[in-house]
């Protein structure tokens, strides 16, 4: 099963899904690389960045003057190609710099404009140090300038590993580039001997580099996880999505471990970026105004150091119901009812208070123990949350989107409508049911695009559960469903709060006992220890 008692929370929200109808662009499915480090972390490497620019800056400069004064009263002159190598190495640090200093780049953007300057710079070094008095044809000591450079530069600018070994490769190729260079120009070429002996160190300090850079971007992000928001610290990751990261952690004063949701803003997109952010804050006032318990609870939220958006939340120890059909397969139809009406009753609250969830769905319906209770349900995610059909709000999505996920999206919401209700997120709710009884969605989205679910979500009937799972099933719940998945609202439960009591008048939820709960989740705990143990001991040899 797999962490089902760590104290763990579901994956962080992947419901920012967006489905273009035009060919405006849209955000990027995955987190770019730099997210990796905790945005301090990232800040600082953009600082040291600049101070290290400045520093290589000011030596090559120094010691470009002097070559020149050293030079001024013999006879010959500084190799040009030298000085010029010199003085654009120099320029190149002062700019980068400068533009280190700007408040207007994103921390991971700059980061990879690092990568290129290490580059540039390698080759400029390339040419200088090729371009002086040839070599001894005798045995050399000691490493190029580009050796040092490539050993330096890795530990004092992080970066991400792919990205590290791409830039150290390519700086280490400047070497002979600029071997080759020089010979273009007249310079005589060492023996092949002398020439290995110069471009073995330069090998070596790439391999190093990027070694030594791994460990250093290792023991950052490690210490990331000691950054405090406000009174809490993170503590490790515990998941990620469209719209941001989940930590594990504890508050500094009390003895209350929580979950907390950091928002993923997009480098270079600074209107997205507000975007993301206002819809995060909106989702967490929201959450927060929300009392029923089965809709998770929010401790705090508010604004890192960094801009970066943050709300607190209660640590939930179980696993989503998507995870629970993958583990356990179809569930029992007294226990689906039994987890329905619960989520009833979070989706009436927020009904009432003239709020639509829009992506009701198994990955964001965790089922948990919560005390002494077992089998108790929590609604996540606000965060397509927005003001029902009539209620003054503004609207964050982006014209010509639909938003949610095609699986669970009622028609009206396929089609863009805005006047949007909470029959809307009914019928993701009858998709639910209908998952937890036969293992599939009313319309399965694997090998077809998100286009096609949608068409079928619109204009197709689907099958009765019993007719796909092959299994009796009670034929009131079934009418139940699918009045949910009714293709016109109108056709659908008025409300939650009437689905629910349609649900209980079934009987089937009476049917899941506390004892029927406690045989689950002793197989569940057995079957997640199991896994453990497999996972921590030793094999033991043939």
């Amino acid at each position: 099963m797999g962490n089902i008692f760590r104290g763990n929370t579901p994956a962080a929200p992947d419901s920012e899904q967006l489905f273009p109808k035009a060919t405006p662009g849209t955000l990027p499915a995955e987190a770019p690389p730099g997210w990796t480090l905790p945005p301090k972390l990232l800040a600082s490497g953009t600082r040291r960045l600049g101070n290290f620019a400045l520093l290589a800056g000011l030596v090559v400069a120094g010691n470009g003057l002097l070559e020149l004064l050293v030079t001024l009263p013999s006879s010959h002159s500084a190799d040009p190609v030298r000085i010029w190598a010199f003085a654009g190495t120099a320029a190149l640090s002062f700019g980068v710099f400068a533009i280190s200093r700007r408040s207007g780049i994103g921390a991971a953007r700059l980061l990879d404009l690092g990568l290129v300057y290490e580059v540039l710079c390698a080759f400029l070094f390339g040419v200088a140090y090729h371009a002086g008095p040839s070599p001894p044809e005798g045995p050399l000591y000691g490493w190029s300038p580009i050796a040092v450079w490539l050993v330096v530069f890795p530990l004092i600018v992080p970066s991400a590993r792919g990205k590290t070994l791409l830039a150290a490769t390519t700086a280490a190729l400047m070497d002979p580039l600029g071997l080759a260079l020089n010979a273009v120009r007249g310079q005589p070429v060492p023996a092949t001997l002398v020439v290995a002996q110069m471009l073995l160190p330069t090998a070596i300090a790439a391999v190093a580099g990027v070694a030594g850079a791994r460990i250093v971007y290792r023991l950052s992000a490690t210490a990331g996880l000691a950054r405090e928001l406000g009174s809490y610290r993170l503590v490790s990751p515990l998941g990620h999505g469209g719209m941001g990261q989940v930590w594990r952690a504890e508050h500094r004063m009390l003895a209350r471990a929580a979950a907390i949701k950091l928002i993923r803003t997009v480098d270079g997109d600074e209107p997205h970026s507000r975007e993301m952010l206002t819809r995060f804050e909106r989702e967490a006032r929201a959450t927060a105004l929300l009392r029923s318990p089965h809709t998770i609870q929010v401790y705090d939220f508010g604004v890192t150091d960094e801009g970066s958006f943050y709300y607190v939340m209660e640590l939930l120890d179980g696993f989503a119901l998507d995870d629970l059909v993958r583990q356990f397969g179809p569930q029992p139809q007294e226990r689906v009812v039994h987890l329905l009406r619960q989520v009833c009753h979070s989706l009436e609250e927020a009904h009432r208070s003239g709020l639509v969830h829009r992506d009701v769905k198994p990955g964001n319906i965790f089922l948990c123990r919560y005390g002494l209770d077992l089998d108790f349900v929590k609604v996540l995610d606000f965060g397509l949350v927005k003001p029902a059909a009539g209620d003054a709000g503004p609207e964050l999505t982006a014209q010509g989107y639909v938003t949610g996920t095609p699986s669970y999206m009622a028609p009206e919401c396929a089609l863009g409508h805005h006047d949007i209700d909470g029959r809307a997120d009914l019928y993701a709710l009858g998709c639910v049911g209908y998952y937890l009884l036969t293992g599939s969605t009313p319309f399965p989205s694997g090998g077809r695009t998100a286009m096609e679910v949608l068409f079928d979500q619109v204009h197709t009937q689907p099958r009765r559960p019993s007719a796909l799972s092959g299994r009796a099933l009670d034929r009131g719940l079934e009418d139940i469903l699918m009045s949910c998945l009714a293709k016109r609202r109108e056709e659908r439960p008025e409300s939650a709060l009437e689905l629910a009591a349609r649900l209980s008048s079934l009987g089937l939820a009476e049917r899941w006992t506390p004892e029927s709960a406690d045989r689950f989740w002793l197989e569940a705990a057995s079957r997640d220890q199991r896994a453990v143990s497999t996972a921590v001991l030793p094999r033991v040899p043939s």
